[in-house]
């Protein structure tokens, strides 16, 4: 248990399969972010639908965390789950409530034949 507890926050980690359900069942709420921590050009490659992309490797990422909604719910997205982890880590110790982590990021949301776009 750690200190963070006390404010009720939500983290989980769901594999892609979960996570495709989870975005067809929240991507209409205005509370839902689906946050993808890749590179811009990993996420021109093809990203999922609705995703917001913000670049894990840029000099202010965690600044422009800091500017999200911590109320919001988060479904964060990377290339192998790496780089989501560390992202939900981060949330987590700036207070962000609900985040989930989708196993195995992109690589594995691939491998099940999940839907991509390059909108």
């Amino acid at each position: 248990m750690s200190e963070s507890d006390d404010i009720n926050q939500i983290i989980r980690n769901i594999n892609p399969t979960e996570a495709f359900k989870f975005v067809e069942e929240n991507i209409d709420d205005p509370d839902f972010v689906l946050l993808d921590v890749r590179t811009p050009k990993e996420f021109s490659d093809g990203h999922i639908e609705g995703a917001v992309n913000l670049d894990f490797y840029a000099e202010n990422f965690q600044e422009q965390l800091e500017d999200k909604d911590r109320d919001k719910k988060y479904l964060v997205c990377c290339g192998s789950g790496v780089r989501g982890v560390k992202t939900v880590a981060i949330m987590r110790d700036l207070g962000f409530v609900n985040i989930c982590n989708i196993l195995g990021g992109i690589t594995m949301w691939k491998a099940m034949d999940l839907p991509l776009t390059k909108n």
